[in-house]
C-alpha cells in the first residue's frame, strides 16, 4: 500500500465532491490536499472525469517545486507517486501552499456565479450574513495578469498574482480569491472543508448578484454585523456549533 494512501483517498473524495455540489462543469476544476509533515501534496490528474476518479489516479508531488532560472517547472522532477499528468493548475496550487503556510487544501472551480464576478473583474461584496459566516469581508479579485507573466510561466505567475493580492489581507480570514478573467481559487484546513467553502462561495456569489440586480445601490453589511457573524463562528470566543 502507498505511504500516501490516506492523502490520496482524501484528495479523491474531495474532487468527487465537486460535481456532487454542482460547482463544476465537465472537468473544469480540481482539488489538491497537502501533507505538511511529509512535504507533499496530492492533486487530481489533468482532464480525468470525476465519476471514474480513484485514489490510484491521484498524483503526489513535493511541495518545494519551483521554476528554474529559465522559468521552466519540470513537475516530473518533483513527482513522488502516480503515473498520470497532474492538473494543469498544479503550479498555482504549489505557489499557494508555499505562500500560505496554514492551508492544507486548495480548490479551483469555474462555478458559474463566482466566475462571472471574476470575468467582470469585480470583488464579491459582503451583502449579508451568509457571506459573513464564511469570509471576513468582500472576496477580492486580483489584477489582470500581464502578457509578460503569461509568457514567463502562466500557472506559476497566476499563483504569484494571487499572493500579491493578499499582501494586506489575511488568507485565514478570507480564504478565497477571484482570479481576474479566470475563476475562483479557495483554500482551507482539509479537502472537505475547502470544497464546502467553494460551495459557499458560489452560493454567496449568486446571492450578491441577485441583490445587486434587485437594488444596484444596496449597501454592504455593516461592520458591526460582519464582526458579529464572522467572529461568533471563527473568533477566539466563537460559540456557533458544537464544541
Amino acid at each position: 500500500m502507498s505511504d500516501f494512501q490516506d492523502l490520496k483517498e482524501e484528495c479523491c473524495e474531495a474532487n468527487r465532491a465537486l460535481p456532487a455540489r454542482s460547482i463544476v462543469d465537465l472537468t473544469f476544476g480540481n482539488v489538491s490536499v497537502a501533507d505538511r509533515d511529509k512535504g507533499v501534496m496530492a492533486i487530481k490528474p489533468s482532464g480525468v472525469d470525476y465519476e471514474g476518479l480513484s485514489p490510484d489516479d491521484i498524483v503526489i508531488l513535493r511541495l518545494d517545486a519551483k521554476p528554474d532560472s529559465s522559468h521552466q517547472l519540470d513537475l516530473d522532477a518533483y513527482r513522488v507517486e502516480g503515473s498520470l499528468r497532474p492538473s494543469s493548475d498544479t503550479p498555482t496550487h504549489l505557489r499557494l501552499y508555499q505562500a500560505f503556510s496554514d492551508i492544507k487544501a486548495v480548490v479551483h472551480t469555474h462555478s458559474r456565479n463566482a466566475t462571472a464576478y471574476a470575468q467582470a473583474g469585480l470583488p464579491i461584496p459582503c451583502m449579508g450574513t451568509t457571506h459573513a459566516d464564511y469570509f471576513y469581508g468582500e472576496v477580492p479579485v486580483t489584477r489582470p495578469i500581464s502578457a509578460e507573466e503569461i509568457s514567463r510561466h502562466y500557472e506559476w505567475e497566476t499563483g504569484n498574482v494571487i499572493v500579491e493580492r493578499f499582501e494586506d489581507l489575511d488568507p485565514n480570514q478570507i480564504n478565497a480569491v477571484l482570479f481576474h478573467g479566470h475563476a475562483p481559487f479557495v483554500w482551507g484546513e482539509s479537502g472537505a472543508k475547502a470544497v464546502e467553502t467553494a460551495f459557499a462561495l458560489e452560493i454567496i456569489a449568486e446571492m450578491a448578484m441577485k441583490t445587486q440586480l434587485l437594488r444596484p445601490d444596496a449597501a454592504a453589511l455593516s461592520r458591526a454585523q460582519l464582526d458579529k457573524h464572522y467572529l461568533r463562528k471563527h473568533g477566539a470566543n466563537a460559540y456557533y456549533g458544537q464544541k
